[in-house]
């Protein structure tokens, strides 16, 4: 054991290289006898003339690139969460990482992409335990990725000719990247899973439906968000209506506004944006433009045209905090569901062990739980293969759920200070076994496990997982989301 170690080290000296599109690379060596690869350019850094532009191919370089650290993120604004991020991000962030079970390869692995979530307004790559390499171990291979965050990737104005979703784009450029050179890594590029949490589960849901991320890959996996939530994406009027307040917040001149907004600082851009339109998130960002996202992704999925591919999608039990006021809550209700209002009033009358107060089951059930519920009923119903789950067990030392709380389980993220219990080790290596089977054939299922049910239109089977592991339920909250099912139906015209 010593030799390996010294072996080992002394390679890592050297590290392991690889020709990628636009020149060698040189990643290092990991402990469990694989590699990882950081900091690998996917296009052109999109500065200059380039801001607001589709993402442009990588330009070459001579000599050997060191693949050795995380590239810094995308240019960001603190949100709280994000804090350590936003110092060092910029502009220059069209990076990916890729991290491989074995080195050299002797086999064809699954790939396993990951958009981080972050409301398409902040986050990094380097998150989804690159270096913790949970997944990895169980033979796959990672690839995480930065893309271009607010109005420097969604930003829609007259005078550009490809307008908005630029982040989008980004995530499928990505995508071409793996098809082109994952097969180096150890990759199958035939066997892709684009995978995602909270707005990177939104925009594999957007992908979904795009004609531009056709072929790109082959399973998908979205955790606490779907096409059919978020108020949707904004329309390209109400996109452009934006671009345009935040031009005349910067003091832009009507005709060149593009020109001299490529001049204006990043952070100065985001900000504008944010104050310009009271932080109007709808569709966190993205638009109809009929280019990346021909038509409302809920409508496509709707009309059973999205990608047919096996699909993984849930939440968590409770993935908002607090609670409102009663009347306010029926506001919100009556708002929201219109001549549906009385039936949902009905609904929400008490609190709940698992879901908590009135509030908090709505916010969570109209933002999450039921667009999720939403997309899977119509995946299925148009014949593709389909599973549902959903969260239950709370992190160590919380009494419920939260937003992305289930991360930690899927990726083994833990601080070093906590004190896991037999029962969170054990609902770890399920859910962790869960994805990587579903990574690899499609399937979640596997030796060992509690058996998954399809979700299907008639039982909506779906996988709790709980404090006692994963146990399999009918109808998740089933006369709820059938209730919010029924909106959107009339909402897409179905």
């Amino acid at each position: 054991m010593f030799g390996f170690l010294l072996a080992w080290v002394a390679t890592a000296e050297t590290g392991p290289l690889v020709a990628v599109t636009g020149g060698k690379i040189r990643g290092r060596l990991t402990p469990d006898g694989g590699a990882a690869f950081k900091k690998i350019p996917y296009a052109r850094p999109p500065i200059g003339n380039l801001r607001w532009r589709e993402p442009q191919p990588v330009a070459p370089w001579n000599g050997i690139r060191e693949a050795a650290e995380f590239s810094v993120p995308c240019t960001q604004l603190s949100e709280g969460w994000n804090k350590s991020y936003v110092e060092n991000s910029a502009e220059d962030c069209l990076y990916l990482n890729v991290a491989t079970p074995e080195w050299p390869p002797k086999a064809k692995h699954p790939v396993f992409v990951w958009i981080h979530g972050g409301s398409n307004t902040a986050g990094s790559g380097e998150a989804a335990g690159f270096d913790q390499r949970t997944l990895v171990r169980r033979g796959v291979v990672l690839v995480t990725i930065n893309y271009r965050l607010g109005a420097l990737g969604f930003l829609v104005h007259p005078e550009l000719t490809t307008s908005g979703n630029f982040g989008l784009m980004d995530q499928i450029t990505a995508l071409h990247w793996v098809q082109k050179n994952i097969a180096k890594f150890g990759g199958d590029p035939r066997n892709v899973t684009a995978a995602g949490e909270s707005a990177g589960a939104f925009d594999v849901s957007l992908l979904m439906t795009s004609p531009l991320a056709k072929g790109l890959f082959h399973r998908a996996i979205a955790e606490s968000g779907a096409a059919s939530g978020f108020n949707w994406p904004m329309t390209a009027a109400h996109a452009e209506a934006n671009g345009r307040k935040m031009a005349a917040f910067l003091k832009a001149p009507e005709e060149g506004a593009i020109r001299y907004l490529r001049t204006v600082g990043p952070r100065e851009i985001l900000q504008a944006a944010k104050d310009s339109s009271n932080n109007d998130r709808t569709g966190l960002q993205t638009s109809v433009d009929g280019h990346v996202l021909p038509k409302p992704p809920a409508v496509v999925f709707a009309e059973s045209l999205a990608a047919r591919v096996p699909m993984i999608t849930g939440s968590n039990a409770q993935e908002t905090g607090g609670d409102m006021p009663a009347e306010r809550l029926r506001e919100a209700i009556r708002t929201a569901y219109g001549n549906l209002a009385d039936r949902a009033l009905k609904l929400y009358g008490s609190a709940d062990p698992l879901y908590g107060v009135p509030g908090r089951q709505w916010t969570t059930d109209i933002e999450f739980r039921c667009p999720s519920a939403a997309q899977a009923l119509a995946h299925a119903e148009a014949g593709n293969i389909t599973y549902e789950y959903e969260f239950e067990r709370p992190l160590p030392g919380e009494k419920a759920t939260f937003h992305s709380s289930e991360l930690n389980f899927v990726f083994g993220t833990w601080g070093e200070n906590v004190r896991l219990t037999p029962e969170d080790q054990k609902l770890s290596e399920q859910v962790q076994a869960y994805w990587a089977n579903f990574a690899r054939t499609g399937d979640p299922n596997g030796e060992g496990l509690p058996a998954w049910p399809k979700f299907t239109v008639k039982s909506q089977d779906y996988m709790a997982l709980t404090d006692y592991g994963a146990v399999a339920k009918p109808g998740m909250r089933r006369e709820f989301c059938e209730v919010y099912i029924e909106d959107l139906k009339v909402r897409t015209g179905r």
